[in-house]
């Protein structure tokens, strides 16, 4: 298992007329957890695509418990539970200090230039192997 934490301050963009953030907003959070968590294990997304490697998203999830406000800081914790072989399924929790605001679930493929479903990248598997080695 691999877990990484990335903060966001709450924009006020990203809220509505209420005040609360917008469910929306929180995809992009979850695409902070998730490229934070590949370039922590040395896996740039940035290099992944110059090597012709895409991971669109194939299904996401989430669940709202409770709402975030403009200027909350967040803690948006990413998890990779299981080593990907064809797609990586990531899990996220959105904190305000120790209260739970949401959990979410992405699905993602790799695929090629072409759109066609690939294996990732021999380092990509190298580096998973060893992270999941012990």
């Amino acid at each position: 298992m691999i877990t990484s934490r990335s903060e966001v301050t709450v924009r006020y963009a990203e809220t509505d007329m209420m005040g609360v953030v917008y469910h929306g907003s929180y995809l992009p959070w979850f695409e902070i957890g998730r490229t934070t968590l590949l370039r922590e294990q040395g896996l740039p997304y940035r290099s992944l695509e110059e090597m012709g490697y895409r991971l669109p998203v194939l299904e996401v999830t989430a669940k709202y418990l409770r709402p975030a406000v403009y200027d909350d800081t967040l803690t948006i914790l990413t998890t990779l539970r299981e080593k990907p072989v064809l797609r990586i399924v990531l899990e996220y929790e959105v904190r305000r200090g120790d209260e739970l605001l949401a959990t979410a679930k992405t699905t993602h493929a790799f695929i090629d230039r072409e759109g066609r479903p690939v294996r990732p990248p021999p380092h990509f598997a190298e580096r998973m192997n060893a992270a999941f080695a012990g």
